[in-house]
């Protein structure tokens, strides 16, 4: 067997943002939100889309979004790219998804959670050796938690994963075992398979179930992503913003904007006028 990378957003979107679905979403979120524990019991997947047909990444999901039994609302998302602002963007997702919550003439009271789970494929916080880390508002000499904690970030960091295929013993270890090397196996191990949810996920996973079309945009997004990584880290050892512009402008024909402006740390002003100067 042959399984597709659950780190790109096509078939990351196709894994868990899927109605039909719900069952793994629940079972992953449980592991790396709450530890194992059976927290969550029901959810409603949020604007639930099927990855389409793309022909380029500017018609790829970036993130999974759910509203939980209690009114909670989570945003998932794989990050693969070491992008200049990246932890910034998460913070201002989570707090615009936050405040949009109220409609004209709405309480504060009616503002629920926000929970902002984000995998990386890269280390973001090199002075921890932390897999999973969450954020919450505390005071910072007592650790006294704020009055309303309505926002919490969780990162997982997949290369701080080490553990060994024998060494999985909690469920958080096989749903992290499993994004980090699905694409890497031919065949179901025996102790993830006795997770339902995991298992099913692996079935979803299998190329064999795929058709033709699928199968290809999965392949171009990870040609693309190994592509920018060299570049980024190449643009990066030059310096300067002059290699930045270099990066920009490959990738005016494949991401929208605000995208660039994230991938380069160019401001949408200056993506603007790269793409003024091609006309």
């Amino acid at each position: 067997m042959t399984f597709i990378n659950p780190k790109t957003d096509y078939a990351f979107k196709k894994i868990f943002g899927a109605l039909d679905n719900k069952g793994i979403l629940i079972s992953f979120l449980n592991a790396m939100i709450y530890d194992g524990n059976p927290t969550i019991e029901d959810l409603e997947i949020i604007n639930p889309n099927l990855p389409p047909k793309i022909t380029g990444l500017k018609d790829t999901y970036l993130d999974v979004k759910a509203r939980l039994a209690d009114g909670t609302l989570v945003i998932i998302e794989m990050q693969v790219l070491n992008v200049e602002f990246f932890g910034k963007r998460v913070l201002y997702n989570a707090a615009k998804t936050y405040a949009s919550q109220l409609q004209k003439g709405e309480g504060y009271r009616m503002l629920k959670p926000v929970i902002a789970l984000t995998l990386t494929d890269f280390e973001m916080f090199e002075n921890s050796d932390r897999v999973i880390s969450r954020f919450v508002y505390k005071e910072e000499t007592t650790n006294l938690r704020y009055t309303d904690n309505n926002m919490e970030l969780v990162f997982i960091e997949l290369p701080k994963f080490t553990k060994e295929l024998s060494q999985l013993e909690t469920v958080v270890d096989k749903w992290i075992y499993f994004m980090k090397y699905a694409n890497t196996l031919t065949q179901v191990p025996p102790t993830m398979d006795i997770v339902p949810e995991i298992h099913q996920a692996f079935d979803i996973a299998n190329q064999v179930n795929l058709n033709p079309d699928e199968l290809d945009a999965i392949e171009r997004q990870e040609m693309f992503i190994y592509d920018q990584q060299g570049v980024i880290i190449k643009a990066k050892r030059e310096g300067g913003e002059e290699a930045m512009q270099v990066v920009a402008r490959r990738l005016l024909d494949r991401l929208d904007d605000e995208t660039i402006s994230q991938t380069t740390g160019l401001s949408i002003e200056e993506i603007r006028n790269l793409r003024s100067d091609r006309i």
